[in-house]
């Protein structure tokens, strides 16, 4: 690991409590960064800020006030802004015949709309800093289906045309863009899956995980801290020519034919 590879940088991570948002936070806090993080539960947001040294302001991802005070709060603590990563999300199951119109609207709020109002809030930021890292942060059910997902395949899905409108408009200033596209990673959102999945199921949450991750080629669950450094890589210089990309961060599920999975 390269110690200083964001010295001297500065990021605000949304989601930034648990699960990927807080393993990225650390990541780039641990290789020189300074991180914000934002949330809605203030408490989990206070013990990552603590812990990397870092800042927290609790509030609505969906909320363009609260995104312009955490933007203010960065630059005030750490003079700046150069990274932003769009990681808040919600799920919600079912098809397109069982899905409420107002939980569908809150899906594409929090995973489409929130990422939006986050990056048209940073730009101007990142753009006196002379350019700049954007992630978003999608899922593999962007490039696979699975049923009863249509709210959230479909958001996740937007977010790939969001990644290359921001990706090509921007990058003449020298902002880069990408998606990284997790694949079921143990956090508290999939543990609720998992769960809701066992019960529609009838079977155990750990027959319902194993059913899950039995087709990938690694045969397991991804934890948070892989995809904290996979999303690490993508607002590092170290991937400074790659802007517009979706990369799969998914244990080798997108790369599997399920149907040759009976053979």
């Amino acid at each position: 690991m390269a110690a200083a590879r964001f010295e001297g940088k500065v990021a605000i991570v949304t989601g930034g409590g648990t699960g990927i948002g807080a393993a990225t936070a650390r990541r780039i806090a641990a290789e020189g960064g300074k991180v914000l993080v934002t949330g809605r539960r203030p408490e989990p947001l206070n013990a990552v800020a603590d812990e990397i040294g870092g800042a927290a302001l609790a509030g609505d991802a969906t909320d363009p006030a609260h995104l312009e005070a955490a933007a203010a709060l960065a630059v005030e603590r750490f003079g700046g802004i150069d990274i932003l990563v769009a990681n808040a999300a919600t799920g919600s199951f079912g098809s397109v015949a069982e899905v409420g119109v107002e939980d569908w609207r809150e899906v594409f709020r929090l995973n489409v709309e929130a990422p939006m109002l986050a990056t048209k809030v940073v730009l101007p930021h990142l753009q006196r800093r002379g350019g700049g890292a954007i992630v978003l942060v999608g899922s593999i059910a962007s490039l696979r289906a699975a049923p009863r997902f249509a709210a959230y395949m479909s958001s996740k899905t937007a977010l790939l045309g969001l990644n290359r409108s921001i990706a090509l408009d921007y990058g003449p200033a020298g902002i880069r863009c990408n998606v990284i596209c997790p694949a079921l990673i143990r956090t508290d959102m999939a543990e609720g899956g998992i769960n809701a999945g066992a019960a529609m199921k009838g079977c155990s949450p750990d027959d319902m995980l194993n059913a899950m991750v039995g087709s990938y080629p690694l045969q397991r669950i991804g934890e948070p801290d892989e995809i904290g450094g996979a999303i690490a890589f993508l607002a590092s210089d170290d991937s400074s020519f790659i802007t517009g990309a979706a990369i799969a961060a998914d244990g080798g599920a997108s790369i599997v034919d399920i149907t040759a999975l009976a053979f």
